[in-house]
């Protein structure tokens, strides 16, 4: 099973992802890790929940 990267959605065996994964320490992901797809992202002031149709929802605290 392939894995994808949750900042620009190519699978994560496809080179070097050192920017996605310091991106993803600031924002959250835009793409499910499991199947690629766009999640819908709503972020607010204390914290940001992720969702994709197909494998649920991701949510963590803005200020951990």
């Amino acid at each position: 099973m392939t894995s994808y990267c949750g900042h620009c959605g190519e699978p994560l065996d496809a080179g070097s992802h050192e920017v996605c994964v310091r991106k993803l320490e600031l924002e959250p992901p835009r793409f499910c890790a499991d199947c690629r797809r766009r999640m819908v992202v709503q972020v607010t002031p204390a914290s940001w929940t992720a969702r994709c149709s197909e494998h649920g929802e991701i949510t963590k605290p803005t200020w951990s």
